[in-house]
């Protein structure tokens, strides 16, 4: 069985769901230290006639310390939910398969949600139906393990019962690779490649919202994504 971990992005780029795809159970690591600096737990960048663009979520920061990523509330005094879907859809009115989402966009960047991590979560989970991703999605929270990195990830593939972990290139710096040797797990590292695929305002720009390929091409989405998870 094959477990990977991810922190619960917002509106993540393609390369998060190719990984949940090559994935028997998808670990959001909802417990782990929210970043005190820029994070792509709070923006991401989407396309209009000018380029790419950021929308970030307005959370609040200031007196609070370190908090866990599933502790850190949306702070909606900055109106930044109003704007941010006011920009989605100047950018993406001509977008093919805009209007199909935006209801749940509305709801998105309503004033309804309070946590950070409600609000990715949903839109994870939003995304992963509309592209047909069976993967089973797993919290941090839900197992109880304190243990930090490098043994994190060990233990939580003991706990979950895997026999392989799905890594990124990247993250092979922060993994005890002798450790996952002597659990008998089987340490998988891949670098995923930006799907490429039609979009609106001139040239290609990689590794944008997932959201920036389903409003261009729908349905034809996952079958994007499948040409690029192997």
């Amino acid at each position: 069985m094959i477990v990977s971990a991810n922190q619960p992005y917002f509106a993540p780029f393609p390369g998060f769901f190719l990984k949940a795809l090559r994935a028997d159970i998808f670990l959001l690591m909802d417990t782990v230290q929210f970043p005190l600096g820029s994070t792509w737990l709070t923006r991401n960048r989407f396309k209009n006639d000018h380029g790419s663009f950021w929308l970030n979520v307005a959370v609040w920061r200031k007196g609070l310390g370190l908090q866990r990523i599933n502790e850190v509330r949306i702070c909606h005094d900055r109106s930044w939910a109003k704007k941010s879907l006011k920009r989605l859809k100047s950018a993406y009115l001509k977008a093919p398969f805009f209007d199909e989402h935006l209801i749940f966009l509305e709801e998105m960047f309503s004033y309804g949600v309070d946590r950070l991590m409600v609000l990715n979560l949903s839109i994870i989970r939003y995304v992963m139906k509309y592209l047909h991703i069976g993967t089973e999605i797993r919290l941090l929270s839900d197992l109880g393990i304190e243990t930090r990195e490098p043994m994190l990830s060990v233990e939580v593939c003991r706990r979950l019962g895997a026999t392989q972990f799905l890594a990124q290139v990247s993250a092979r710096r922060y993994l005890n690779v002798d450790a996952f040797r002597k659990a008998g797990i089987e340490l998988i590292f891949f670098n995923p490649r930006p799907p490429v695929y039609p979009q609106l305002w001139g040239n290609y720009i990689p590794n944008l919202s997932i959201f920036d390929l389903i409003f261009n091409c729908g349905p034809r989405a996952r079958h994007i994504l499948d040409k690029y998870a192997a």
